[in-house]
């Protein structure tokens, strides 16, 4: 169990942030937020972020995937926000950054939507101003989660699990054979819970492998921790709309100012999709999003939030323009400057000449 530090980033990281235009989001709303349940976040009346960045202690016992669960993040995640902590021994005491701000995708905001690229769930219950969001563990490149909308067909508390023959015939490949069929308990991969999608052949399921939460591990099923997966199952139903997305760039305003979250590509597009068409990309969308106000977007933030991908929410805030020096007010004040001015030019043509 990690003890809060603050809602601040770590010392080592403050620049970043502040760099990044966080620092002024990073203790948004915490006092209300820390009235919900974990991965509750209440729906923001204008714009589109959700959340905080903070950072907490570890203790003795923990691992970066610990803390993260505890804090509703999974592995990916907790690694792209702090790069120089030990995932397996962060280490007492050491300052861990929660990168714990989201911008709510560009979907519809009513039942589920995934965002493959972000892996992460978001549920609008019905007539609520409040979403959720859980970590999910997605396919493997040779194994994709699809896109697309669809709806939640069948629901099944404790699941047997009945591998396919491809999966099957992996594992036999892999000398890890598997039974015709697992029934309920820990050596269950599908977890206490599972819901089926209109889509053939994939589900939303637990998991008894919560460490993998976070990661392109499945074979295109949607992978939740197990308390997550309980608390979803429990508020949704038969015919519930499912929208499976991949934005791996998100743009969303708070307090009149646009942002940019972004996550790295999926493994598969990196070929099609090179870092010059992901920033050109990126700013033609953020253009489109700014186009009905006054906002000036600082491009060259924008260009640093895709080539770090880091995940946490970039400012795309124009910097200040430095104030002009003030005119002389009198005429010594001018013969001051112009003085100062000649002392200088003198002093460089010397410099030359020596």
């Amino acid at each position: 169990m990690t003890s809060m530090i603050s809602h601040l980033v770590p010392r080592s990281l403050a620049r970043i942030a502040i760099s990044i235009g966080v620092v002024g989001a990073l203790a948004s709303s915490m006092a209300s937020a820390e009235e919900l349940p974990r991965g509750y976040y209440e729906l923001p009346d204008e714009g589109d972020l959700i959340g905080s960045v903070y950072s907490v202690a570890a203790e003795e016992d923990d691992t970066l995937i610990s803390i993260g669960h505890e804090h509703g993040l999974g592995y990916n995640a907790m690694v792209r926000a702090n790069p120089d902590v030990s995932v397996w021994y962060p280490g007492e005491g050491t300052e861990v950054v929660i990168p714990g701000q989201f911008i709510l995708p560009d979907a519809p905001r009513s039942g589920i939507v995934v965002n493959v690229a972000e892996m992460r769930l978001y549920y609008y219950p019905a007539n609520s101003d409040v979403v959720q969001t859980y970590p999910i563990a997605v396919g493997r490149m040779d194994w994709k989660t699809p896109l697309g909308a669809t709806t939640i067909t069948e629901m099944t508390r404790n699941p047997s699990w009945y591998p396919p023959a491809s999966i099957r015939r992996e594992h036999a490949e892999a000398g890890r054979p598997l039974p015709g069929v697992v029934p309920p308990g820990p050596e269950n991969p599908m977890g206490t819970r599972k819901m089926r999608l209109g889509i053939p052949g994939y589900l939303i399921h637990g998991t008894n492998k919560p460490e993998g939460v976070g990661m392109r591990v499945t074979h295109g099923c949607i992978r939740m921790l197990p308390e997550d997966v309980e608390r979803l199952f429990d508020q949704v139903g038969v015919g519930t709309r499912v929208r499976l997305v991949n934005q791996p760039v998100k743009l969303g305003w708070m307090d009149g100012e646009l942002y940019a979250q972004v996550y790295p590509v999926l493994d598969e597009e990196e070929k099609e999709v090179d870092n010059l068409e992901r920033v050109t990309d990126a700013i033609e969308d953020a253009d489109a999003a700014a186009s009905d106000s006054d906002f000036k977007i600082d491009y060259e933030r924008l260009k640093q939030a895709v080539e770090s991908s880091s995940g946490v929410p970039y400012a795309l805030i124009t910097p200040e323009p430095q104030e002009p020096q003030p005119l002389p007010g009198t005429l010594y004040d001018h013969i001051e400057l112009v003085s100062a001015a000649a002392d200088v030019e003198e002093d460089e043509v010397e410099s030359k000449e020596g």
